[in-house]
């Protein structure tokens, strides 16, 4: 079996650490202990590193388009490695959740969020599990979209880092138990 995880998030320096990457950081994160590293495939539109955990080829994927072409990258590395949506984990923000907050779901609508807009389009279904990091509502005055190219405050930042290492040990506990309701149930919240 073959598994892929995705964090969402925008290419380019200049959104490195905002709240719409925290997918990207969630990846980053749950791979720096696998010695893993990342390849641009142009061919798939991401950059993917790989590796076997539990007898499993598991690859790590940050779409290299932007956040609202997501599901390109997905649909094309699932179509390739023959990859059922079972095996589809997805990692981004959530605005409506305050920050930090995580939350497992098997399916659901895309609540407004561009990228997952795009994988429910690509793939044809609302049916694939997604991790969800709260990064919280604008505050009074911002709009939507400054608020999530935004960069995380300091107190923020401390709370993102435990959340990111919590789905770090959840990502892992999934991986080798292979139970995606039994990850849920250990660690919504």
């Amino acid at each position: 079996m073959v598994k892929l995880i995705v964090g969402l998030g925008n290419p380019g320096s200049k959104y490195n650490d905002t709240k719409h990457n925290v997918g990207f950081m969630a990846i980053d994160k749950i791979v720096k202990d696998l010695d893993i590293s990342f390849t641009e495939e142009k061919n798939f539109k991401a950059l993917i590193g790989s590796t076997f955990l539990n007898q499993e080829k598991v690859y790590f994927v940050k779409p290299t388009t932007f956040m609202n072409n997501s599901g390109i990258a997905v649909k094309a590395l699932m179509t390739y490695f023959n990859i059922v949506r079972e095996d589809l984990i997805v990692i981004y923000d959530d605005l409506d959740m305050e920050i930090g907050k995580i939350r497992f779901r098997q399916k659901g609508s895309a609540g407004g969020h561009n990228g997952i807009k795009s994988i429910i389009a690509h793939l044809g279904s609302q049916e694939f599990t997604r991790i969800k990091i709260g990064i919280g509502r604008p505050p009074q005055g911002m709009t939507v979209i400054n608020h999530v190219l935004s960069k995380f405050n300091k107190d923020d930042r401390i709370t993102i880092n435990l959340s990111l290492e919590k789905v770090d040990k959840a990502v892992k506990y999934c991986l080798q138990e292979q139970d995606f309701e039994k990850t849920m149930q250990k660690y919504n919240g």
